[in-house]
């Protein structure tokens, strides 16, 4: 087992020193139990579309070039 020193501000220390009295464990044995489980847990879940709420949320007027949409690399040419 390795030794690190971490700090944390008062209101972390304060819920930490809570929570490992609440289970009858040391503050460490917290923290280890913490990081395992935050470092093993799998993250295969990706946000599916709806988690984009902003596509298709604006809106613009074709130029008398046509729209940019199709003509996107000329527009960001332009001066």
């Amino acid at each position: 087992m390795k030794r690190i020193q971490l700090q944390l501000d008062d209101k972390i220390y304060e819920l930490l020193r809570r929570k490992a009295f609440d289970e009858n464990i040391s503050m460490a044995s917290l923290v280890r139990r913490a990081l395992e489980s935050y470092l093993t847990e799998r993250r295969t879940e990706r946000p599916g579309i709806e988690a984009f709420t902003f596509i298709g949320s604006g809106h613009s007027k074709p130029d008398k070039n046509g729209p940019v949409s199709e003509r996107h690399d000329d527009a960001f040419a332009e001066p």
